[in-house]
């Protein structure tokens, strides 16, 4: 596709919308505003005339001009809930030092349209200009209701940086490494911390590119209200009916929910399964020191776990590590008088045992030594004492509930 061919045929340059849905309401929430071209009977998308960096800004600026004002008109005779995500690469945005563009909403404004549906998705990863001067920009949008949505994790910008100094309202996460084996599980981590993040800054995320269901329940699992993508509604020239997907997303919420339910209730069985067990023992052997309490417990946990510890309450550990290896258990001495309060959880998890006198299991994490992904179930078996039993992989793996 020439640009030529774009510049001297803009009548054909039109605006497509595709739908955001929300987890709460399960209607349309919004529309993100995508570019097309129609050529020869043929719907065309502008993706690549706006990454093209071989085409001056004001002939990019030109055509994004006409899609927000072809967008906009259109947008006039939705309900006045429906929020429009507007992208804007950062340094189109600062295109005449984003005066022109501000002006064009406040025309629309003046004609009824409240600025505070308007959501700016800002794609920053190539920007060579001065992130002040976006900022301060950026912010003064802000002064007319207009929110900010980052638009994808770019591995070429500080992405967790930008987001502490924008606070943006929405944060975007596009959806396709989950396609990759590869890069799934270290994406799920990066996703963990953002989540934290945006919680930490009150923004929503939003997940893109949804196209099966599983990408669906990642979403509604790691804490997204906004959905879009093919799966749900792919963009279309004109809105849709905001119920159309009400019923089939409370019925895909539904299977999410027994399906999360089943997986707690499997925890809460195995957690008590591990209390009455290592209760037993206990129990039967008050007198018993540390390191013969843990080869009772290595007996009857010998399928299970692949390590065990005691520490004080204050995180020093105060026995050795019992740890499984190729041939069979051994001790590690060098552990001992370690401290691990400076994990994460760690000193309020020794508070919930201490109040409720009773065991904890963990969520799933990496081991820092081995790499596995394991649970750990800590007890409190006397005074301010603490046994912890790291459950193996392969157990988890077994019992697939539990992972």
């Amino acid at each position: 596709m020439d640009a030529l061919d774009i510049l001297t045929d803009l009548e054909n340059v039109i605006p497509y919308f595709q739908p955001i849905f929300s987890a709460d309401e399960q209607r349309v929430i919004g529309y993100e505003v995508l570019g097309r071209y129609q050529s020869e009977g043929n719907i065309v998308s502008l993706g690549n005339f706006f990454l093209d960096d071989q085409i001056p800004e004001e002939y990019k600026y030109e055509v994004d001009l006409l899609l927000v004002q072809k967008a906009l008109e259109l947008v006039l005779k939705l309900e006045d809930d429906i929020s429009i995500f507007l992208n804007r690469d950062a340094d189109l945005l600062m295109y005449g030092h984003g005066e022109p563009f501000l002006q064009e909403l406040l025309a629309f404004e003046k004609r009824g349209l409240n600025l505070k549906r308007i959501v700016l998705e800002i794609s920053e990863g190539n920007y060579k200009g001065d992130f002040g001067q976006l900022d301060h920009l950026l912010q003064y949008y802000r002064t007319y209701g207009i929110k900010i949505a980052i638009a994808s994790i770019d591995s070429d910008t500080n992405y967790f940086e930008r987001i502490g100094q924008l606070n943006p309202e929405i944060i975007k996460i596009n959806l396709q490494p989950l396609k990759s084996n590869a890069a799934a599980a270290s994406f799920t981590d990066l996703l963990f911390s953002l989540s934290l993040l945006a919680r930490k800054v009150g923004a929503t995320l939003l997940f893109e590119n949804i196209e099966m269901s599983y990408q669906l329940q990642f979403a509604w699992k790691n804490g997204g209200r906004y959905y879009q993508g093919y799966y749900l509604h792919p963009p279309a020239e004109m809105f849709i009916e905001r119920d159309i997907l009400k019923e089939r997303l409370k019925g895909k919420f539904h299977e999410f929910i027994t399906y999360e339910k089943k997986k707690l209730e499997a925890l809460y069985s195995a957690a008590e399964y591990f209390q009455d067990k290592i209760q037993d023992i206990l129990v039967r052997n008050k007198k018993a020191k540390y390191e013969e309490l843990i080869s009772l417990i290595v007996k009857e946990m010998d399928q299970i776990a692949f390590r065990m510890y005691v520490c004080d309450e204050d995180g020093f550990q105060i026995s050795s590590n019992i740890f499984k290896g190729e041939s069979g258990w051994y001790s590690q001495q060098e552990y001992i008088q370690k401290n691990w309060s400076w994990r994460p959880y760690f000193l309020e998890n020794i508070i919930k045992m201490r109040n409720d006198r009773k065991g904890i299991l963990s969520d799933l994490y990496s081991d820092i030594e081995t790499g596995e992904t394991i649970r750990t179930f800590s007890i409190p078996i006397s005074g301010n004492d603490y046994l912890f039993i790291d459950i193996s992989y392969q157990y988890l793996f077994d019992n697939d509930q539990l992972l």
